[in-house]
């Protein structure tokens, strides 16, 4: 499903939910209080704004009576074939941040990525997909980066270790063109980036890959991702936790300055690389 559709395709969700909700001559206020969350969030499940948990649609559904719509609604559309499962729910809340801090141990950031880069990725962990499939998970990392192009982006802060900037995934060129695009976009300032060194040691043992979150209406989150696996914490003593591990790397790494001087560094040196090959 396009972006557009989708998008179009929420916006029914919501209408959808707004009709039935007043047809039952229920409030906003009323209806979060039946299905455990507040008015505020059903206002913006009606308006497409935020997106609801399965567990919150199969509420709404016994809330107003509907025979379970809202569930079968959200399964479709939660279905995006762009996003691996346990990343779905991490992407909608990405347009949703005010603020996002991320720590990439071993390959930069779906924010970040260049189209060659992601696609190489993208190819290393789907070696017998079909291209279709892969044109689906490249596409969808490109449409998340156009919430940095909004005047209203998030504040997007990113730790990267030394070894993003020396694998070179894709090869030299793309390397070199994902790690440019680094730089650029540190020098525009859409993004502060800094690195963490091989020389501060256990420092990358703390965490894996990490994404904190804050909302202007909602608690913060944290998403933490494995191999084929990804989880979203809320807990408030989790994410604290997780907010701790983070500054501690972000202590531990370069000045913004020296970070980018190295960035710049590896894209000269992978220049050199691919000039001789």
């Amino acid at each position: 499903m396009a972006n557009g559709s989708r998008q179009a395709a929420w916006e029914f969700f919501g209408a959808e939910l707004k009709r039935r909700r007043e047809n039952a001559g229920i409030t906003q206020v009323e209806l979060g209080s039946r299905v455990f969350v507040s008015g505020g969030y059903i206002g913006q499940f009606e308006q497409a704004i935020r997106k609801p948990q399965r567990d919150v649609a199969e509420r709404i559904d016994e809330a107003l009576q509907t025979d379970g719509i809202f569930e079968r609604m959200w399964r479709r559309l939660i279905n995006d074939k762009r996003y691996a499962d346990y990343f779905a729910r991490a992407a909608e809340l990405e347009r949703l941040a005010t603020k996002i801090c991320e720590f990439a141990p071993a390959l930069v950031p779906g924010l970040l990525q260049t189209a060659e880069y992601a696609r190489a990725v993208t190819l290393a962990m789907n070696p017998f997909a079909a291209d279709e499939h892969i044109g689906d998970r490249v596409s969808g990392r490109l449409e998340r980066q156009e919430i940095l192009k909004d005047a209203t982006r998030p504040v997007y802060w990113v730790v990267l270790h030394e070894g993003v900037l020396r694998i070179p995934v894709g090869g030299p060129e793309v390397m070199a063109a994902q790690l440019e695009r680094v730089a650029a976009m540190a020098r525009e300032r859409t993004v502060l980036v800094q690195v963490l060194p091989y020389a501060a040691g256990a420092y990358a043992l703390m965490t894996g890959s990490l994404k904190l979150m804050e909302f202007d209406d909602a608690p913060s989150t944290a998403y933490t991702e494995a191999v084929y696996s990804g989880e979203l914490l809320d807990d408030p003593a989790v994410v604290k936790r997780a907010y701790e591990a983070y500054d501690l790397i972000r202590a531990a790494a370069l000045s913004p300055e020296a970070s980018l001087a190295l960035v710049e560094s590896a894209v000269e040196d992978y220049r050199r690389c691919a000039s001789t090959t």
